[in-house]
């Protein structure tokens, strides 16, 4: 006869045997016992100073790792706490689960009673809960099915009282999920076929859902003579080729938006070509056909009319496309991929290596040209992380990432504050890569708590912080409709964030020219060395840009 165990322990032992990755949290009564049972199992665990943190942590780790993470909370306001971060990740079909205790269906008085069932649902997760200690197991197992298969966020809810019964020990017949692959539909196949070979110009445009088929859609686009692209969160995929026009929509170089908007063919590939991939649909021609490839049916057309949606798995859609165009077109073809292009492509689609006027002052440096010199000074073997706001496309531009596990965007939900959550996770995700942080002086000061994590994990995370001693889209893109003095409320005085900074333990360095960028050499040379294990924060006083361009194509959607 199986042992009797307490069910928070089962709950533990479960997700630790489906082989979550990481878990993040702020310990409280109602959730430690879970907890504790998930590190014994040998589940590593960062201490975070705020749910909100945590939450994020674990999106991104996720996101990095390819593993799924946990964020653990107390029940009532720790799961609030979290919520900015599960909604972010929410947004962003990221696979996580967020483990949070839950008062006794009977204490309807208590202090923490709240339905966290609608609350899970009100940002996009989905609300799943252990019902009795008989179905522990069954009801664990069901949520991390879901993350997985699914792709999906799921709030997994421990009443205090069915925590605490007991139940026989089954978690030895746990069987691990293995998430199956959609093939498209022959007919969808041919349909895509005929579309690109009639094609004259095509642009292939890959998002989260192209992540993992880089090889597949690479050979296709080689085939079908196209150019390639991706989304923000996809940067990277297609380092090395050719042809590759970087980031599509709000970030894109003159040149990139130019060769898109040229073509006659836009293929999304788990991309759902949304309003900042296409900056508002003017990166499709009028007379383009545009075609979604997802695993998900209400994801084809959700944010354009498209030509043909195919539901299938990226990878397997490219290589049955691949293997049908063959047999009718034998040769590559060139059309969109001449050498001309190749040659412009090289020269001009990244915008740093686009000429701009140098806006720097006495005082202040020209957000460009403190991260075309960071992109130069950093190890190229980096994992970025961007926090939202007026600055974003700066470090998203400029700072070169290695490959589509060297950039984490998470922007679902466009909070500001998350970017140093963001770091943190991406970092424990990828030891291998120097972490690096772009972030505006008002996120990062929203977030600082978490500096004090960085510390003490030894993280040598580099934090640029591109301060204009403001909430920096407010200031630019409202000053046409407010007065002066309303513009009050979202400028601040100028503070000293790398004296903060010191203060945390960090190491910290004020930037006003280039000049001032030769601690930033030494603490870079010392991590070459393998002598670094502390964060470093860049606060760089930047000169006002008047309000950048890929701002002013999102707040077109607000």
């Amino acid at each position: 006869m199986s042992e009797e165990v307490r069910v928070s322990t089962l709950v533990g032992q479960t997700l630790a045997k489906l082989g979550v990755g990481h878990v993040f949290g702020v310990v409280g009564s109602g959730n430690f016992d879970v907890t504790s049972t998930l590190m014994k199992a040998g589940i590593p665990y960062t201490a975070a100073r705020h749910e909100g943190g945590a939450a994020t942590m674990a999106d991104a780790y996720s996101r990095m790792s390819g593993k799924v993470g946990v964020v653990t909370t107390h029940q009532g306001c720790g799961l609030t706490n979290a919520i900015t971060g599960v909604g972010e990740a929410a947004k962003s079909r990221t696979p996580m689960i967020v483990l949070t205790a839950d008062t006794q269906a009977a204490a309807i008085r208590s202090n923490f009673k709240i339905d966290q069932d609608a609350l899970a649902r009100s940002v996009g997760a989905v609300a799943e809960r252990i019902h009795s200690p008989e179905t522990a197991v069954a009801d664990t197992v069901r949520a991390f099915r879901t993350a997985v298969n699914e792709r999906r966020t799921v709030v997994l809810s421990l009443p205090l009282d069915v925590q605490s019964g007991t139940a026989a020990d089954t978690v030895s017949t746990v069987v691990v999920p293995v998430p199956a692959r959609i093939r498209p539909d022959a007919g969808a196949v041919n349909q895509l076929v005929e579309l690109i070979s009639h094609a004259k110009r095509p642009v292939f445009v890959a998002g989260r859902g192209g992540r993992g088929a880089r090889d597949s859609i690479l050979a296709l686009a080689r085939h079908a003579g196209a150019l390639v692209a991706t989304s923000a969160v996809a940067n990277g995929l297609f380092n090395g080729d050719s042809h590759n026009l970087g980031i599509s929509g709000g970030f894109s170089s003159p040149l990139t938006a130019e060769l898109i908007t040229s073509a006659d063919l836009i293929v999304g590939w788990g991309c759902t070509l949304n309003m900042w991939t296409m900056r508002h649909g003017r990166l499709i021609s009028p007379g383009a056909k545009v075609v979604q490839i997802d695993v998900e049916d209400s994801s084809l057309g959700a944010n354009r009319q498209i030509t043909l949606g195919v539901l299938g798995d990226s990878s397997l859609t490219a290589d049955d496309v691949l293997e049908a165009l063959r047999r009718i077109q034998p040769a590559l073809a060139e059309k969109y991929r001449t050498e001309q292009n190749a040659l412009a492509v090289k020269q001009g689609a990244r915008w740093r290596d686009v000429e701009t006027p140098d806006l720097s002052t006495a005082t202040s440096i020209d957000p460009r040209v403190i991260s075309r010199e960071l992109d130069s000074v950093l190890p190229a073997d980096r994992i970025v992380a961007v926090d939202s706001g007026n600055f974003m496309g700066y470090p998203s531009q400029y700072l070169a990432v290695p490959d589509e596990f060297g950039f984490c965007f998470t922007q679902a939900f466009q909070a500001i504050g998350i970017g140093l959550h963001t770091a943190i996770g991406a970092a424990i995700a990828r030891p291998d890569r120097l972490p690096v942080l772009g972030a505006g002086d008002g996120g990062f000061l929203m977030g600082i708590s978490e500096l004090e994590t960085a510390v003490r994990l030894r993280l040598p995370l580099v934090c640029i912080v591109y301060n204009d001693a403001a909430y920096g889209a407010e200031v630019h893109h409202f000053a046409d409709y407010h007065p002066q003095e309303e513009l009050a409320s979202v400028s601040f005085p100028e503070t000293d964030i790398a004296a903060i900074a010191r203060g945390y333990g960090a190491d910290g360095v004020t930037v006003r020219t280039l000049d001032d960028l030769e601690p930033v050499r030494e603490w870079v040379a010392a991590f070459r060395n393998g002598r670094q294990d502390r964060p470093l924060v860049i606060d760089a006083k930047i000169a006002s840009d008047g309000g950048s361009w890929w701002l002013a194509e999102a707040f077109q959607g607000h």
